[in-house]
């Protein structure tokens, strides 16, 4: 810690991370010790967090990460979108189908990001802010199949046919390694089957964009 830092606000940004980090919440006693400070410091951190709705905590005590966070985490899409478009517009000119970043958003995966290609006579027209659920379409499955992996294997792609729209195929992969952000680069196309060298495409191209957001 430097003199130019807050060591409050520093605390504060741990907690609030050490919550993202678990799906069950974590007592004051928990926080405490992954912090190394004492249970005073924890309960006035979290009584200042929960004031601006950033924590909230369960009828058991368990600190969470609360609704407020929701409000900072829509603002983030914007500079995701900013970041991935150099790489969806390489993909989808070289693949000559619409290209998408996908992100996870509750129980839904949202298109932030959708690049259609220049040259081609047709291309499936798909917009920024279709959602569906995350286990229909090549771009939520993914998502799916990355965490089953838990980050233990090199993620893959997967394919899908006619799961969104008739007659349409999508190729996805997974963002990986990107803090606080769950989401899959894809294509999608008119066609019966997706052709043999998009899905490892796809792959470069989820890598690019995890690179632009790190």
């Amino acid at each position: 810690m430097t003199a130019e830092t807050s060591q409050t606000l520093d605390r504060g940004l741990r907690v609030l991370k050490l919550l993202a980090d678990t799906d069950h919440g974590l007592t004051v006693t928990e926080l405490s010790n992954k912090l190394g400070v004492n249970r005073t410091v924890v309960y006035r951190l979290l009584a200042t967090l929960e004031q601006h709705a950033l924590v909230r905590r369960d009828l058991g005590g368990r600190a969470r990460v609360g609704l407020g966070v929701l409000r900072l985490g829509r603002q983030v899409h914007p500079l995701v979108r900013e970041a991935a478009l150099p790489a969806l517009r390489s993909l989808a000119e070289d693949i000559g189908a619409t290209a998408h970043l996908t992100l996870v958003d509750g129980s839904d995966a949202l298109a932030v990001a959708v690049v259609e290609p220049t040259w081609t006579d047709y291309h499936v027209a798909y917009r920024a802010g279709f959602r569906h659920p995350l286990d229909k379409g090549a771009a939520g499955r993914a998502i799916l199949a990355a965490r089953q992996a838990g980050g233990l294997e090199e993620p893959g792609f997967t394919l899908t046919h006619g799961e969104l729209e008739a007659g349409a195929s999508g190729a996805a992969a997974p963002l990986v390694g990107v803090t606080g952000i769950e989401g899959s680069v894809g294509v999608v196309m008119l066609a019966d089957a997706v052709p043999e060298r998009v899905g490892p495409r796809v792959v470069d191209a989820a890598k690019e964009v995890a690179d632009a957001l790190r």
